[in-house]
């Protein structure tokens, strides 16, 4: 699995894909600062969010969620592991 991965709508991109949506994401930013909805937009999508997911960039894009106003990358991290047999 590559270091930089897209979800679309939830759903995981192949390695290649994931990486030449990248590719495409850090070319539309430099040349159009903070501008996500033109990017969004461009590739035919609602919103596009550029997040942390366990210390790993993930590029979060949606064909019906709202574009968020540029800001920095929100961090998420994994659910803890729930222990069979327990209950919390």
């Amino acid at each position: 699995m590559t270091a930089l991965r897209v979800l679309v709508d939830g759903v995981s991109l192949p390695d290649e894909e994931a990486r030449a949506m990248w590719h495409r994401f850090s070319a539309w930013m430099e040349d159009h600062v903070g501008d996500l909805a033109g990017f969004a937009h461009a590739e035919g999508l609602a919103s596009v969010h550029p997040e942390m997911h366990s210390g790993l960039p993930v590029l979060v894009a949606s064909h019906s969620a709202p574009q968020r106003p540029y800001g920095p990358a929100p961090k998420k991290r994994p659910e803890p592991r729930r222990r069979p047999g327990k209950r919390h």
